[in-house]
């Protein structure tokens, strides 16, 4: 479960103040310059670490219905949650992501937005896939994006939430904007104020790369 140094720009929100449109179109912009270079260094499935491919797949085939890929940056996820021919949809801010992820799968609808404003109806998805997109996020923006999360999961939904584990909420440098770091024992409470309880959870620290973490939460029947 190691986060890439440039990560998926779908959740970016803003917790300082500033006008959040302002921000997001930045920060799609910013990662639409470096595109080309994630496509390169983290764009197919075999770039991404054999344990997070056998995670991502025991948990797709264990969730029915339709499958969100939420921050699916050019559509690497969407790949693998396809398998089997699932009903998938990707979002995402970037724009030069979503052409790639458009063009890679043409019949997969990839939708521009944030992950806070999902373009989703409320229950209209088995399964939310967040692989280390919420870890830009401010700390304070971080319950408001769960419950979008949450929100858009059908009773008895899954989502699997990828992250970066240390302190909670704090922040490390990031080649585009700056990201945070969490824990299992924060996420959990976090979580429950989302409507969703915590199954399952991992941990791992490979070396050379930020300890990783990963859970999986429900909905209520």
């Amino acid at each position: 479960m190691n986060g890439p140094p440039a990560h998926r720009a779908g959740a970016v929100v803003d917790g300082t103040g500033e006008d959040r449109a302002t921000v997001l179109r930045g920060v799609g912009a910013a990662y639409d310059t470096r595109s080309a270079e994630y496509v390169a260094l983290f764009g197919r499935l075999d770039q991404h670490p054999a344990a997070d491919r056998t995670l991502v797949s025991r948990w797709r085939d264990a969730t029915p219905g339709r499958l969100l890929d939420a921050g699916c940056g050019p559509g690497t996820w969407v790949e693998l949650l396809a398998a089997g021919d699932r009903q998938v949809v990707g979002v995402d801010l970037s724009a030069a992501f979503l052409a790639v992820g458009r063009r890679r799968r043409p019949a997969t609808p990839f939708l521009q937005g944030s992950l806070t404003a999902l373009p989703l109806g409320a229950g209209t998805i088995g399964g939310v896939l967040a692989w280390y997109s919420v870890i830009h996020t401010p700390p304070d923006a971080l319950p408001t994006l769960l419950a979008e999360l949450g929100r858009v999961l059908r009773p008895a939904g899954s989502l699997l939430l990828g992250f970066v584990d240390g302190e909670p909420g704090q922040s490390f440098p990031h080649a585009v904007v700056t990201a945070y770091s969490w824990s299992v024992d924060a996420l959990v409470p976090l979580l429950a104020e989302a409507g969703l309880e915590v199954v399952e959870h991992h941990q791992r620290h490979d070396p050379g790369h930020r300890p990783g973490g990963a859970l999986v939460a429900r909905r209520p029947a």
